[in-house]
Protein backbone atom coordinates (compact mmCIF):
# COMPACT_ATOMS: atom_id res chain seq x y z
CA UNK A 1 0.00 0.00 0.00
CA UNK A 2 1.23 3.46 -0.87
CA UNK A 3 2.10 5.79 2.28
CA UNK A 4 2.73 9.79 2.41
CA UNK A 5 5.91 10.80 3.32
CA UNK A 6 4.22 12.73 6.08
CA UNK A 7 4.74 9.66 8.42
CA UNK A 8 8.25 9.56 7.73
CA UNK A 9 9.06 11.52 11.18
CA UNK A 10 11.66 11.24 13.89
CA UNK A 11 10.78 9.27 16.98
CA UNK A 12 10.62 10.71 20.10
CA UNK A 13 13.20 9.31 21.80
CA UNK A 14 11.79 10.27 25.61
CA UNK A 15 8.68 7.74 24.72
CA UNK A 16 11.29 5.20 24.21
CA UNK A 17 13.19 5.54 27.46
CA UNK A 18 10.09 5.84 29.72
CA UNK A 19 9.32 2.65 27.51
CA UNK A 20 12.14 1.14 28.62
CA UNK A 21 11.21 2.10 32.50
CA UNK A 22 8.10 0.64 32.36
CA UNK A 23 9.57 -3.29 31.76
CA UNK A 24 12.34 -2.63 34.01
CA UNK A 25 9.40 -1.69 37.03
CA UNK A 26 7.20 -5.01 35.00
CA UNK A 27 10.51 -6.95 36.37
CA UNK A 28 10.26 -5.54 39.96
CA UNK A 29 13.36 -2.95 40.11
CA UNK A 30 12.34 0.53 41.32
CA UNK A 31 12.52 3.64 38.80
CA UNK A 32 12.69 7.19 39.98
CA UNK A 33 11.14 8.58 36.62
CA UNK A 34 12.88 12.23 35.72
CA UNK A 35 12.50 12.04 31.93
CA UNK A 36 8.87 13.10 31.32
CA UNK A 37 7.07 16.40 31.36
CA UNK A 38 4.85 15.42 33.20
CA UNK A 39 3.48 16.89 36.70
CA UNK A 40 3.30 14.52 39.26
CA UNK A 41 0.17 15.53 41.26
CA UNK A 42 -3.24 14.82 39.98
CA UNK A 43 -5.69 17.96 38.52
CA UNK A 44 -6.85 20.49 40.77
CA UNK A 45 -9.60 19.16 43.28
CA UNK A 46 -12.00 21.72 41.78
CA UNK A 47 -11.02 20.56 38.11
CA UNK A 48 -12.26 16.56 39.08
CA UNK A 49 -15.21 18.03 41.14
CA UNK A 50 -16.80 20.24 38.70
CA UNK A 51 -16.85 16.90 36.11
CA UNK A 52 -18.14 14.94 38.75
CA UNK A 53 -21.07 17.14 38.86
CA UNK A 54 -21.80 17.37 35.07
CA UNK A 55 -21.82 13.87 35.05
CA UNK A 56 -24.50 13.61 37.06
CA UNK A 57 -26.56 16.49 35.17
CA UNK A 58 -25.25 16.91 31.63
CA UNK A 59 -24.54 14.88 28.35
CA UNK A 60 -21.38 16.08 27.48
CA UNK A 61 -22.19 16.20 23.53
CA UNK A 62 -20.18 18.22 21.24
CA UNK A 63 -19.31 21.57 22.25
CA UNK A 64 -19.52 24.80 20.32
CA UNK A 65 -15.99 24.47 18.05
CA UNK A 66 -14.12 27.67 19.56
CA UNK A 67 -15.11 25.75 23.01
CA UNK A 68 -17.03 26.22 25.99
CA UNK A 69 -18.16 30.37 25.96
CA UNK A 70 -17.79 30.31 29.82
CA UNK A 71 -14.29 28.78 29.67
CA UNK A 72 -13.24 30.95 27.17
CA UNK A 73 -13.86 34.15 29.02
CA UNK A 74 -12.59 32.78 32.39
CA UNK A 75 -9.62 32.12 30.08
CA UNK A 76 -9.37 35.72 29.06
CA UNK A 77 -10.33 36.72 32.71
CA UNK A 78 -6.96 34.45 33.42
CA UNK A 79 -4.68 37.07 31.29
CA UNK A 80 -6.35 40.09 33.34
CA UNK A 81 -4.84 38.36 36.60
CA UNK A 82 -1.71 37.20 35.29
CA UNK A 83 -0.41 40.11 32.95
CA UNK A 84 -2.80 42.81 33.74
CA UNK A 85 -4.27 42.28 29.95
CA UNK A 86 -8.10 43.05 28.90
CA UNK A 87 -8.42 40.19 26.45
CA UNK A 88 -11.25 39.92 24.37
CA UNK A 89 -12.58 36.14 24.97
CA UNK A 90 -13.59 36.15 21.56
CA UNK A 91 -9.60 35.83 20.79
CA UNK A 92 -9.56 32.76 22.58
CA UNK A 93 -9.98 28.73 20.77
CA UNK A 94 -10.32 26.06 22.95
CA UNK A 95 -7.86 22.58 21.77
CA UNK A 96 -7.00 19.68 22.27
CA UNK A 97 -4.33 20.05 24.16
CA UNK A 98 -1.45 22.30 22.89
CA UNK A 99 -0.64 20.50 20.00
CA UNK A 100 -3.99 21.15 17.89
CA UNK A 101 -3.13 24.72 18.68
CA UNK A 102 0.66 23.63 16.66
CA UNK A 103 -1.46 22.11 13.90
CA UNK A 104 -4.19 24.56 13.76
CA UNK A 105 -1.41 27.41 13.81
CA UNK A 106 1.00 25.85 11.10
CA UNK A 107 -2.23 25.48 8.93
CA UNK A 108 -3.72 29.23 9.27
CA UNK A 109 -0.19 30.55 9.12
CA UNK A 110 1.71 28.85 6.52
CA UNK A 111 1.11 27.40 2.53
CA UNK A 112 3.47 24.67 2.11
CA UNK A 113 7.31 24.97 1.71
CA UNK A 114 6.94 28.01 4.29
CA UNK A 115 10.20 28.44 6.26
CA UNK A 116 9.43 28.33 9.70
CA UNK A 117 12.36 29.21 12.51
CA UNK A 118 12.64 27.03 15.95
CA UNK A 119 15.39 27.27 18.23
CA UNK A 120 17.68 23.96 18.91
CA UNK A 121 17.29 23.14 21.52
CA UNK A 122 13.67 22.54 21.64
CA UNK A 123 10.29 20.71 21.88
CA UNK A 124 10.59 17.82 18.95
CA UNK A 125 7.04 17.53 17.99
CA UNK A 126 7.59 21.81 16.37
CA UNK A 127 10.12 20.05 13.77
CA UNK A 128 8.12 16.83 13.23
CA UNK A 129 4.64 18.49 12.86
CA UNK A 130 6.29 21.36 10.68
CA UNK A 131 7.66 18.01 8.47
CA UNK A 132 4.75 16.61 8.79
CA UNK A 133 2.60 19.29 7.02
CA UNK A 134 5.11 20.12 4.27
CA UNK A 135 6.80 22.95 6.00
CA UNK A 136 10.29 23.55 6.22
CA UNK A 137 11.56 23.81 9.66
CA UNK A 138 14.55 25.99 10.20
CA UNK A 139 16.60 25.39 13.15
CA UNK A 140 18.56 27.96 14.94
CA UNK A 141 21.52 27.10 17.18
CA UNK A 142 21.09 29.13 19.94
CA UNK A 143 23.30 29.13 22.50
CA UNK A 144 23.79 29.04 26.94
CA UNK A 145 25.20 32.69 26.32
CA UNK A 146 21.51 33.43 25.03
CA UNK A 147 19.78 31.45 27.60
CA UNK A 148 19.11 29.03 24.48
CA UNK A 149 16.91 31.83 23.26
CA UNK A 150 16.23 32.57 19.32
CA UNK A 151 17.90 36.71 19.21
CA UNK A 152 17.22 39.39 16.86
CA UNK A 153 20.45 38.84 14.46
CA UNK A 154 19.37 34.62 14.27
CA UNK A 155 16.12 35.77 11.89
CA UNK A 156 18.43 38.03 9.39
CA UNK A 157 18.58 36.43 6.15
CA UNK A 158 16.85 32.98 6.23
CA UNK A 159 14.22 33.73 4.24
CA UNK A 160 11.80 33.01 7.38
CA UNK A 161 7.68 33.13 7.30
CA UNK A 162 7.30 31.91 10.68
CA UNK A 163 9.12 31.71 13.92
CA UNK A 164 8.48 29.48 16.64
CA UNK A 165 9.44 30.48 20.05
CA UNK A 166 8.80 29.23 23.93
CA UNK A 167 9.65 30.88 26.94
CA UNK A 168 9.78 29.10 29.86
CA UNK A 169 11.12 26.49 26.94
CA UNK A 170 11.89 22.97 26.87
CA UNK A 171 14.40 21.13 27.45
CA UNK A 172 16.20 24.53 29.41
CA UNK A 173 13.34 26.24 31.40
CA UNK A 174 14.99 29.54 30.23
CA UNK A 175 12.76 32.40 29.74
CA UNK A 176 12.87 35.67 27.80
CA UNK A 177 13.07 39.19 29.39
CA UNK A 178 10.44 41.93 28.39
CA UNK A 179 13.00 43.64 27.08
CA UNK A 180 14.49 40.09 24.67
CA UNK A 181 10.84 39.13 23.87
CA UNK A 182 10.17 42.76 22.95
CA UNK A 183 13.11 42.86 20.16
CA UNK A 184 12.53 39.72 18.84
CA UNK A 185 8.92 40.40 18.01
CA UNK A 186 9.92 43.35 16.78
CA UNK A 187 12.69 42.00 14.42
CA UNK A 188 10.12 39.19 13.17
CA UNK A 189 7.94 42.03 12.97
CA UNK A 190 10.57 43.90 10.49
CA UNK A 191 10.63 40.48 8.49
CA UNK A 192 7.54 40.06 7.95
CA UNK A 193 7.57 36.67 9.95
CA UNK A 194 4.82 35.15 11.41
CA UNK A 195 5.07 34.56 15.12
CA UNK A 196 3.94 31.87 17.25
CA UNK A 197 4.98 31.64 21.30
CA UNK A 198 4.33 28.60 23.26
CA UNK A 199 3.67 29.71 26.68
CA UNK A 200 2.62 26.43 28.25
CA UNK A 201 4.74 26.31 31.06
CA UNK A 202 3.57 30.21 32.27
CA UNK A 203 2.70 29.89 36.04
CA UNK A 204 5.89 27.95 36.27
CA UNK A 205 8.49 30.49 37.62
CA UNK A 206 10.55 31.20 39.94
CA UNK A 207 12.09 34.30 40.13
CA UNK A 208 10.81 37.12 37.67
CA UNK A 209 7.78 36.06 35.91
CA UNK A 210 7.31 34.79 32.33
CA UNK A 211 5.98 37.47 30.13
CA UNK A 212 3.43 37.07 26.99
CA UNK A 213 3.48 37.95 23.90
CA UNK A 214 0.30 39.47 23.93
CA UNK A 215 1.96 42.30 26.41
CA UNK A 216 3.95 42.85 23.44
CA UNK A 217 1.48 43.11 20.57
CA UNK A 218 -1.65 41.55 19.21
CA UNK A 219 -0.57 40.33 16.22
CA UNK A 220 1.02 36.98 17.54
CA UNK A 221 -0.10 33.33 18.04
CA UNK A 222 -0.58 32.59 21.44
CA UNK A 223 -0.59 28.40 22.32
CA UNK A 224 -0.92 27.39 26.09
CA UNK A 225 -2.27 24.29 27.72
CA UNK A 226 -4.18 22.99 31.01
CA UNK A 227 -0.98 19.78 31.26
CA UNK A 228 1.99 21.71 33.02
CA UNK A 229 0.48 24.56 35.35
CA UNK A 230 -2.63 22.95 35.82
CA UNK A 231 -1.05 19.56 36.27
CA UNK A 232 -3.68 18.26 33.58
CA UNK A 233 -1.88 16.31 30.84
CA UNK A 234 -3.80 13.38 29.96
CA UNK A 235 -7.39 15.71 30.09
CA UNK A 236 -6.11 16.49 26.51
CA UNK A 237 -7.16 20.70 26.82
CA UNK A 238 -5.59 23.72 26.24
CA UNK A 239 -6.23 26.82 24.01
CA UNK A 240 -5.43 29.53 21.53
CA UNK A 241 -5.42 33.74 21.76
CA UNK A 242 -5.42 34.61 18.15
CA UNK A 243 -5.54 38.03 16.31
CA UNK A 244 -9.55 38.86 16.20
CA UNK A 245 -9.21 39.05 11.86
CA UNK A 246 -8.12 35.09 12.40
CA UNK A 247 -10.47 33.80 14.32
CA UNK A 248 -12.85 32.65 11.96
CA UNK A 249 -10.18 31.19 10.15
CA UNK A 250 -8.89 29.31 13.14
CA UNK A 251 -12.60 28.00 13.90
CA UNK A 252 -13.38 26.35 10.14
CA UNK A 253 -9.65 24.56 10.28
CA UNK A 254 -10.62 23.13 13.99
CA UNK A 255 -14.52 22.70 12.47
CA UNK A 256 -12.35 19.83 10.17
CA UNK A 257 -9.92 18.91 12.27
CA UNK A 258 -11.16 18.20 15.79
CA UNK A 259 -14.79 19.49 15.76
CA UNK A 260 -14.34 20.39 19.35
CA UNK A 261 -12.07 20.17 22.49
CA UNK A 262 -13.14 16.90 24.86
CA UNK A 263 -16.49 18.92 26.72
CA UNK A 264 -15.71 16.76 29.96
CA UNK A 265 -11.97 18.34 29.88
CA UNK A 266 -13.50 21.86 29.16
CA UNK A 267 -16.17 21.36 32.22
CA UNK A 268 -12.64 20.30 34.28
CA UNK A 269 -10.81 22.67 33.30
CA UNK A 270 -13.65 25.31 34.09
CA UNK A 271 -13.32 24.58 37.70
CA UNK A 272 -9.24 24.51 37.55
CA UNK A 273 -8.92 28.21 36.82
CA UNK A 274 -10.24 28.85 40.21
CA UNK A 275 -8.07 26.19 41.91
CA UNK A 276 -5.09 29.14 42.64
CA UNK A 277 -3.70 28.28 46.59
CA UNK A 278 -3.69 24.39 45.23
CA UNK A 279 -1.97 25.23 42.34
CA UNK A 280 0.64 27.71 43.60
CA UNK A 281 1.36 24.91 45.95
CA UNK A 282 2.47 22.61 43.53
CA UNK A 283 4.99 25.36 42.02
CA UNK A 284 6.59 25.77 45.57
CA UNK A 285 7.39 21.89 45.55
CA UNK A 286 8.36 21.98 41.86
CA UNK A 287 10.70 25.72 43.33
CA UNK A 288 11.96 23.39 46.02
CA UNK A 289 12.38 20.26 43.49
CA UNK A 290 14.76 23.03 41.16
CA UNK A 291 17.13 24.36 43.99
CA UNK A 292 17.90 20.49 44.86
CA UNK A 293 18.99 19.34 41.63
CA UNK A 294 20.80 22.56 41.33
CA UNK A 295 22.47 21.95 44.30
CA UNK A 296 22.88 17.87 43.81
CA UNK A 297 23.72 17.76 40.13
CA UNK A 298 27.08 19.48 40.10
CA UNK A 299 27.67 17.51 43.43
CA UNK A 300 27.14 13.96 41.24
CA UNK A 301 29.42 15.80 38.19
CA UNK A 302 26.93 17.09 36.06
CA UNK A 303 28.34 20.54 36.36
CA UNK A 304 27.48 22.46 32.86
CA UNK A 305 24.06 23.64 33.77
CA UNK A 306 22.27 26.92 32.53
CA UNK A 307 19.87 27.21 35.94
CA UNK A 308 15.93 27.32 34.79
CA UNK A 309 13.58 30.36 34.95
CA UNK A 310 10.84 28.59 34.63
CA UNK A 311 8.83 25.31 33.72
CA UNK A 312 10.40 21.66 35.34
CA UNK A 313 13.68 20.73 33.89
CA UNK A 314 17.42 21.04 34.53
CA UNK A 315 19.67 20.85 30.94
CA UNK A 316 23.01 20.05 31.53
CA UNK A 317 25.61 19.69 28.88
CA UNK A 318 27.56 16.00 29.48
CA UNK A 319 29.93 16.53 26.85
CA UNK A 320 32.81 15.84 28.95
CA UNK A 321 31.12 13.03 30.19
CA UNK A 322 29.61 11.54 26.99
CA UNK A 323 29.95 11.82 22.86
CA UNK A 324 26.34 9.63 22.86
CA UNK A 325 23.99 10.84 25.58
CA UNK A 326 21.58 8.11 24.25
CA UNK A 327 23.46 5.49 25.60
CA UNK A 328 24.38 7.50 28.55
CA UNK A 329 20.89 7.34 29.57
CA UNK A 330 20.63 3.97 29.20
CA UNK A 331 23.46 3.45 31.59
CA UNK A 332 21.78 5.97 33.97
CA UNK A 333 18.44 3.87 33.72
CA UNK A 334 19.92 0.53 33.94
CA UNK A 335 22.45 0.87 36.61
CA UNK A 336 21.20 3.60 38.66
CA UNK A 337 17.72 3.44 38.17
CA UNK A 338 16.83 6.63 37.05
CA UNK A 339 15.20 7.45 33.70
CA UNK A 340 16.68 10.84 32.17
CA UNK A 341 16.61 12.28 28.57
CA UNK A 342 18.94 12.04 25.99
CA UNK A 343 19.65 15.60 24.28
CA UNK A 344 18.96 14.07 20.68
CA UNK A 345 15.15 14.89 20.60
CA UNK A 346 15.84 18.44 21.77
CA UNK A 347 18.86 19.30 19.20
CA UNK A 348 19.72 16.54 16.59
CA UNK A 349 23.17 18.31 15.91
CA UNK A 350 24.66 18.90 19.67
CA UNK A 351 22.24 16.87 21.22
CA UNK A 352 24.10 13.70 21.77
CA UNK A 353 26.13 15.92 24.35
CA UNK A 354 23.18 16.88 26.16
CA UNK A 355 21.21 15.55 28.93
CA UNK A 356 17.42 16.87 30.00
CA UNK A 357 16.20 16.09 34.34
CA UNK A 358 12.73 16.57 34.62
CA UNK A 359 12.12 17.91 38.24
CA UNK A 360 8.10 17.84 38.15
CA UNK A 361 7.90 14.47 40.49
CA UNK A 362 7.96 13.94 44.60
CA UNK A 363 10.56 15.58 46.34
CA UNK A 364 11.23 12.60 47.93
CA UNK A 365 11.87 10.27 44.63
CA UNK A 366 13.95 13.31 43.25
CA UNK A 367 16.29 13.09 46.49
CA UNK A 368 16.63 9.50 46.17
CA UNK A 369 17.69 9.93 42.00
CA UNK A 370 20.27 12.18 43.25
CA UNK A 371 21.47 9.67 45.73
CA UNK A 372 21.75 6.79 43.00
CA UNK A 373 23.31 9.07 40.47
CA UNK A 374 26.18 10.43 42.39
CA UNK A 375 26.81 6.10 43.72
CA UNK A 376 26.26 5.83 39.36
CA UNK A 377 28.88 8.96 38.71
CA UNK A 378 31.28 7.57 41.74
CA UNK A 379 31.90 3.88 40.27
CA UNK A 380 31.79 5.21 36.07
CA UNK A 381 35.08 5.54 34.57
CA UNK A 382 36.03 8.60 33.62
CA UNK A 383 35.57 9.77 29.99
CA UNK A 384 38.81 10.95 28.88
Amino acid sequence: MRVSSRGDVDPFIVMDVMTRARELEAEGRRIIHMEVGQPGTPAPKGAREALKSALESEALGYSVTLGLPALRARIAALYGEWYDLDLNPDRVVVTTGSSAGFLLSFASLFDAGARVGIGAPGYPSYRQLLKAMDLEPVILQTTPEARYQPRPDDLRGQGLQGLMIASPGNPSGTMLSRTALSDLMGAAADEGISLISDEIYHGLHYEDRAVSALEISDETYVINSFSKYFSMTGWRVGWMVVPEAHVRRVERLAQHMFICAPTASQVAALGALDCHEELQANVAVYARNRQLLLEHLPQAGFTRIAPPDGGFYVYADVRDLTQDSRVFAREILEQAGVAVTPGLDFDATRGAGTLRFSYAGATEDLEEAMQRLKTFMAKRPVVV
